[in-house]
């Protein structure tokens, strides 16, 4: 025989969550840090492939290329959502939904 279970205290909780009222207004903000994210990607790909350093900043030794993967992804992350390729993407895609 089943016993009946309290949910008083999960509606209770489900009904103090706060949900905005203006779900469109979510899916922007969320698509824009999206479409930075992929911006940033982007650039740290370019750098990846640019920025080669031999005698530049970290020395030759076993991390050496974690330490510049760490430091390209660092620098793309400051400049994703900054050159407008976000923009586009965001734009295109928002006029696509």
């Amino acid at each position: 025989m089943l016993n009946s279970v309290d949910n008083s205290v999960a509606y209770s909780y489900a009904n103090a969550l706060h949900v905005p009222k203006d779900l469109s207004s979510l899916n922007d903000k969320k698509l824009k840090e999206e479409t930075d994210k992929f911006e940033a990607f982007f650039i740290k790909k370019i750098l990846d492939v640019s920025i080669k350093h031999e005698d530049g900043l970290f020395g030759k030794d076993a991390g050496d290329k974690i330490y510049s993967s760490m430091y390209n992804d660092a620098i793309s992350n400051q400049m994703g959502g900054k050159f407008g390729f976000s923009q586009m993407l965001y734009d295109f895609l928002k006029s696509r939904s």
